[in-house]
């Protein structure tokens, strides 16, 4: 466990910051009239076939954009595994880290080494949504790294054109290829939460298969707007267990998810770059 956290640590210094996500346009999804498409299964199967057969995958991640009025940038190594777990760490250019994520299925602890405070039992999604401002579970995280969406609501698929298939529903997947000589891939996930509400998965710059970049941006005008370079991916390495667990040191003191979502671990990441 330990060598694999000073293997990404070690590069995660070197990792270059990218721009701001902010004022960079959207993908643009086909708004064209709808038709029925009897080869959506096959598009899907074609789309998710690599992405399926990860199931670890280590990264370093930069990320930029903001949440609401305020600008983020961080960097992060990340550790995910299928199907639910989950290891983010927030390195600092000296000294602790920033924070520790560990997540196993829906159950998550968030280590605060600089302020020693710790979050335990918290659910994934809500921990991740006062770091980040997105409501993510590990699976979440999982499948956009990857760049994949989940396969078991094949049916009633759509089609705008030769080169878009949609799956609608609650999580919308659209399917793009730019000819008809080239695979299809996943280009875009919508996930709608009720009320308005809702995150769009963006997936562009593609490389051995998985995206590069990753794109967060809410349903709903102004909530977030997050960017994700990746780089160094590793695939299907054998992770040790350890690694989604957090130690907790002796001495360290609660935390409460309100008290992160005044002032998420990234905001301190941004601060700790400023100095």
């Amino acid at each position: 466990m330990m060598r694999v956290r000073r293997a990404l640590g070690a590069a995660a210094l070197l990792l270059p910051l990218v721009s701001a996500a902010c004022g960079v346009p959207l993908m643009k999804l086909p708004s064209g009239p709808r038709t029925p498409a009897p080869d959506i299964s096959a598009a899907l199967d074609q789309a998710t076939r690599g992405c399926r057969a990860i199931h670890t995958l280590t990264a370093e991640i930069s990320v930029s954009g903001n949440v609401a009025t305020q600008s983020l940038r961080a960097r992060l190594l990340a550790g995910v595994a299928a199907p639910a777990d989950l290891f983010l760490d927030a390195p600092a250019p000296f000294g602790a880290s920033v924070f520790q994520l560990a997540a196993r299925g829906d159950e998550a602890t968030l280590l605060l080494p600089r302020d020693r405070r710790v979050l335990t039992g918290a659910h994934t999604a809500d921990v991740i949504e006062a770091i980040a401002g997105i409501p993510l579970t590990a699976e979440d995280l999982r499948m956009a790294l990857t760049g994949c969406a989940r396969t078991n609501a094949a049916s009633g698929g759509e089609s705008v054109g030769e080169n878009w298939r949609i799956v609608p529903g609650d999580e919308e997947i659209y399917l793009h290829r730019e000819t008809a000589a080239l695979p299809w891939r996943v280009a875009a996930v919508t996930h709608q939460m009720g009320g308005g509400a809702g995150w769009r998965a963006e997936y562009q710059d593609f490389r051995n298969g998985w995206p590069s970049t990753v794109r967060f941006v809410s349903l709903q005008s102004g909530q977030f707007d997050l960017r994700l370079s990746i780089s160094q991916v590793e695939t299907n390495t054998a992770l040790d267990p350890g690694i989604f667990r957090v130690s907790v040191p002796a001495g360290f003191g609660p935390v409460t998810l309100d008290e992160l979502r005044q002032s998420g671990p990234l905001a301190h990441a941004e601060r700790d770059r400023q100095r």
